[in-house]
């Protein structure tokens, strides 16, 4: 029997564009959370076949948030709609810094214009900073401006750092994770550690949230990919 690798039987060379973190226990996470780890438990040639384990919580990584993470009644992931984690959006770039607060005043001046229903991926350029202790001291959204984003009807935010809330190194005693709670209650998802965005124009374009359809789950790994959209 030929067990070697003969390579693609297709070539593909299709638009979309992939925002996700390749999973690795390296990869930056909330540090209240454990470390993931991948562990080959079966490895060839010795063992018939390859197989890896995988631990790790599901906030790990690219991933999106279920209503019931902070919404003790909220839908788990397995009860969220299949139409709420794709469909078109808009791709906006908002440079901030250490300690910056996105506010709904900033919000309402960027172009293009959401749309009820939307997608909004937002790009603070934090990806960049993906493995080195900047990442944890990333941009905030303010709850003004996740009241604003729930005016707007949208259905998911994706953002290319930790959290919209402010970085945990930022918090005060008794921090409440307002952002989380007013865009999940609302039923707006949440998308983190998303990357790739500049990749992608400041501009309308379609996106899907590929995650894992997991049971009671308060959140799910997933694989983001996008691309532009005509319009």
């Amino acid at each position: 029997m030929d067990k070697r690798w003969h390579g693609w039987r297709t070539v593909s060379r299709g638009d979309w564009i992939d925002l996700s973190h390749p999973l690795s226990a390296a990869l930056a996470r909330v540090p209240f959370f454990p470390p993931a780890r991948f562990e080959r438990i079966m490895s060839m040639p010795k063992d018939p076949l390859n197989a890896t384990e995988i631990q790790m919580v599901c906030h790990f990584g690219t991933h999106v948030d279920a209503p019931c993470h902070f919404i003790p009644d909220g839908p788990a992931f397995d009860q969220i709609p299949v139409d709420r984690l794709y469909g078109p959006g808009v791709l906006w770039r908002i440079r901030a810094g250490v300690g910056d607060v996105i506010d709904a005043v900033t919000l309402a001046r960027q172009r293009p214009e959401l749309r009820p229903d939307d997608i909004l991926i937002v790009d603070t350029g934090s990806a960049q900073y993906v493995g080195t202790e900047r990442y944890a001291e990333h941009p905030s959204f303010s709850p003004d401006a996740a009241e604003w984003l729930v005016e707007r009807r949208i259905k998911l935010l994706a953002i290319d750092c930790l959290t919209p809330d402010l970085a945990v190194p930022r918090r005060p005693a008794g921090f409440d994770w307002p952002v989380h709670h007013i865009l999940l209650g609302n039923g707006v998802l949440i998308a983190e550690n998303v990357t790739n965005l500049q990749a992608l124009a400041a501009a309308r374009l379609e996106a899907m949230f590929l995650a894992l359809n997991i049971v009671d789950a308060d959140g799910a790994p997933t694989r983001v990919i996008a691309r532009p959209l005509a319009d």
